[in-house]
Parts: C-alpha cells; structure tokens; sequence
C-alpha cells in the first residue's frame, strides 16, 4: 500500500494517479509491493533528520529509509517539496517531473539500484527516465 503523509502546506495532486504509476514501477522491476509511505515536508523537516540519523549536516531533496523485506518493498520516503522546487528551477524542468524523479528515484533505490559511482548513476537516470517514461 502506498500513503501519502504531510508535514507541510503541499498537498500531492492526482494522488490515485501517483499510486498507481508508483505500483506499476514496483511491478516492473520485479518486485512486491508492501508499506510505501511518502512524507512531503520542507527544508528544516528533512534536515533534522538527516542530522538525527545520517549525521549529515545538508539539505536534500530525498531522504529513504528502506524496511523491504526480501523482494516486497517497505521504506518510508522524505521528500522536501522545497529541494525540489528549488532543484526544478535549476535543472529548467517542471516541477511535477521533478517530484515524479525524485519519487520514483526512492523506489528504485529500495529495489537495490545505487547511485554512489558514475556507473551507477547512469544506470539509475536510465532507470529513472525509462520510468517517468511510463507515466500516463
């Protein structure tokens, strides 16, 4: 099941739609689909938690914590609606794709895909491309 939780005034539109496309990247790579849950919030909301459990004193759009058991994914996903806007802005790209990358990129990384190395990043953009690709 995937939820959405709110730690600001954003509110994710067509979240049906977001679901559904979220389900069928998890299906698509091979995997079940468990406890998904998505925390929007702003800047200071997931810098406290990157200084609380990562000691990381930086702001990110993202922020996973991976509970999947074997194939079936569990985690819950922080994504700073304000890093994202900002990274939208800087990229020249709307700020739906970004948040669609920035949500689907969570997925893939709780379906083991990394994103430390320059091989790695390149597959996971692949990844993530092939799959705002499949958005409807």
């Amino acid at each position: 099941m995937i939820s959405f939780n709110y730690e600001t005034n954003f509110e994710l539109p067509y979240e049906k739609e977001f679901s559904s496309w979220i389900s069928k990247v998890i299906t698509t790579e091979n995997r079940k689909e468990g406890e998904i849950n998505y925390i929007f919030c702003d800047d200071a909301y997931l810098l406290d938690i990157n200084l609380k459990y990562l000691n990381h004193d930086t702001l990110t759009d993202i922020i996973s914590f991976d509970y999947s058991v074997g194939k079936e994914l569990h985690g819950d996903i922080y994504i700073s609606v304000q890093r994202v806007k900002e990274n939208a802005k800087d990229f020249e790209v709307d700020f739906e794709d970004e948040i669609r990358r920035v949500m689907v990129h969570g997925i893939l990384h709780y379906c083991g895909y990394k994103d430390k190395s320059d091989p790695e990043q390149k597959l996971m953009r692949s990844k993530e491309d092939y799959h705002m690709n499949q958005w409807s």
